[in-house]
Order: C-alpha cells, then sequence, then structure tokens
C-alpha cells in the first residue's frame, strides 16, 4: 500500500513551519532609508507617508542611534536642501556644507563602522528643474556632463565618510565614472551600490513629497520602461562589468521578477528598494482596517527576499529590525 502524502504535517505548529522554512528574514538584512532636511527646526511628517519624517539633525542622529542599535544593516541616507538653495546643476549636492555631507559627517562621527552609512548619489534634489542631472539647451538631461558632477559628488560623500555610494540617476557610464574617480583620489575601499535596473515607476509619488522635488514632467528618457525585462538584465551587467560591489532593483515589489532574474545572473549581492508607494499602499489599507499591517509589512519583504534579494531598502527596517531581535 502506497503511503498518503501529507505535506500538512510540515505546517501543523508554528515551530515546525519554523523549522522548515525556506526563506528568512534577519534585521542585517533591512537598510534604513532616511531624509534630512535644511531649514526646519523640528522633524516634519511627511503626510503621504505616515511614520516618515524629514529629519533635522538632532533627530536624525537619534533615529538613526535607534536603528543601530535595533540591528539594521545600514542606513540611505537622502539630503533635502532649502528651496532657494536649488540650481540649474545641483551645486548643493557637493558642497562641503551641503545637508546631506553635512549629515554623512555627523553620522560617521557617531557611529563610525557600526553600521554601513550609504548615500544617495544623485543631483534630483538638489536641482531646481527636479532632474536627476544637468539639463541641456533642449530640455533633455545630458549624460555625459551629469557624469562629471556625479564624480564630484561621489568624491565629496567619500570625504564625508560614506562607506557606499549609490547612484541612482541611470546614467550610462555612471558606475565605471565613479569607480575611476573613487579610485583615483584615494578611495578604494569606498564601495558602489548601482541602482542597475531603476524602472520609471507610478510608485515613487510619495517619495516626492519627502525630497521636496521640483519636477515637472517626468524621467522616462533615462529611468527604465516598465515593459522591459530584458533590458534590466542588460543594465545590470553593463554595471557589473564597470565594478559595481552591489546592484539594486528599484521598485521592489512590483518588480519581483526581475529581483529574481538578477539574482540569478549576479555574482555581487542584489539589493531590493520597496519604494515609498509601495509603503504607502500597505500603510493606507492598514489604517482602514483592510489588512493586518504587521502581517502584510513581513509577507511583503519575505517575498522581496524569496525573489533572491540579499539586502533591501525598507522604510520599515527599524521597526521591523526590532521585531525580529
Amino acid at each position: 500500500m502506497s503511503p498518503v502524502i501529507r505535506p500538512r504535517r510540515l505546517r501543523t505548529t508554528p515551530a515546525m513551519r519554523r523549522l522548515v522554512a525556506e526563506t528568512t528574514l534577519a534585521p542585517r538584512q533591512l537598510v534604513l532609508p532616511m531624509f534630512v532636511a535644511d531649514g526646519i527646526d523640528a522633524p516634519r511628517p511627511i503626510s503621504s507617508m505616515p511614520g516618515v519624517v524629514q529629519h533635522t539633525m538632532d533627530s536624525l542622529r537619534a533615529a538613526a542611534a535607534q536603528a543601530v542599535a535595533a540591528g539594521v544593516g545600514g542606513l540611505m541616507l537622502f539630503g533635502v536642501p532649502r528651496a532657494e538653495d536649488k540650481d540649474a546643476t545641483g551645486s548643493g549636492a557637493d558642497a562641503d556644507d551641503g545637508v546631506l555631507n553635512r549629515a554623512l559627517r555627523i553620522l560617521s562621527d557617531d557611529l563610525g563602522d557600526a553600521t554601513v552609512l550609504m548615500a544617495d548619489t544623485c543631483l534630483d534634489e538638489f536641482t531646481d528643474h527636479g532632474h536627476c542631472g544637468v539639463v541641456d539647451g533642449r530640455g533633455r538631461v545630458d549624460n555625459d556632463v551629469t557624469l562629471e558632477r556625479y564624480i564630484s559628488m561621489s568624491l565629496a560623500q567619500a570625504r564625508a565618510g560614506a562607506h557606499l555610494l549609490g547612484p541612482s540617476g541611470m546614467m550610462d557610464g555612471q558606475v565605471a565614472a565613479i569607480r575611476a574617480a573613487l579610485d583615483a583620489e584615494g578611495f578604494a575601499d569606498t564601495g558602489i551600490l548601482a541602482y542597475a535596473a531603476k524602472y520609471a515607476s507610478a510608485f515613487y509619488g510619495p517619495f516626492r513629497e519627502a525630497v521636496g522635488s521640483s519636477l515637472e514632467g517626468d524621467r522616462r528618457t533615462y529611468q527604465q520602461d516598465a515593459a522591459n525585462r530584458i533590458e534590466a538584465l542588460r543594465e545590470v551587467r553593463l554595471d557589473l562589468e564597470e565594478g559595481a560591489d552591489m546592484v539594486m532593483v528599484k521598485p521592489a515589489m512590483s518588480y519581483l521578477d526581475i529581483v529574481r532574474d538578477v539574482a540569478e545572473m549576479s555574482d555581487v549581492p542584489v539589493a531590493a528598494y520597496q519604494i515609498s508607494g509601495e509603503y504607502s499602499m500597505i500603510t493606507a489599507a492598514a489604517e482602514r482596517g483592510w489588512i493586518d499591517r504587521d502581517a502584510a509589512i513581513l509577507e511583503s519583504l519575505t517575498s522581496i527576499r524569496r525573489a533572491g534579494a540579499s539586502i533591501i531598502l525598507t522604510y520599515w527596517a527599524a521597526e521591523v529590525a526590532e521585531r525580529l531581535s
């Protein structure tokens, strides 16, 4: 007589399910994105991202220390300058007294090597037109002129203490240009987390509020088309060939197939960014009582891990790290 096959035997108790879980989620795999703003004297709530704020320098220090104590793997910093400090070339991005570089120095002094300090290496927060690069006379982003700005920004962030730089503008050749500049200036140990597959997504809306974006129009001439899959792998291969130490897929939840593809072909760690719109959808549904908030957060993060990401950027990083500890 053939035995009765009952897969459910491995689901009978919480302890059994924990024993046989194929995918695990740990605090060290989570990175907390943080916004620090000039010109405010108290943390400013972001209305479209309940629970997330633009920090002052003091509140940034406190929140960063709390996140590191909870065991998060890293912190990704975004600077939010005053509107009057923005200009066509994003000069605040590489200024020593720019908001992002000041924040990096402060957290580097506070935390040292206790966490991985990451910096968003992009101009969009600092330009008055809101694009990720320098705009030419036709209103299009000039790739090669923008690379020169990224080089200067990268060196400023490395000097300020960043362990990892995150070029997110999707300019051709950005990883190679930054890597060559870092090596030439003695920053061989400063790594590059390449936003290798960054899509032009409708889910970035709340982030635009978070950074006070000045963007009019869209970024479809340099970010990827949501319809394209093979193109993403080409972008990743190029970044790997140019020396990326890690590669990222952004967004995460609507692009789990891309996360899986990249994980299967990459020989460096793969990150995925659970972006603002993904955060806000879950938050809004939970506030209305439509879903179980805590369960949905863990399920969403586990799905990203299951797809193949070894690192997840999420606005819930500190909260989840505390729950998992």
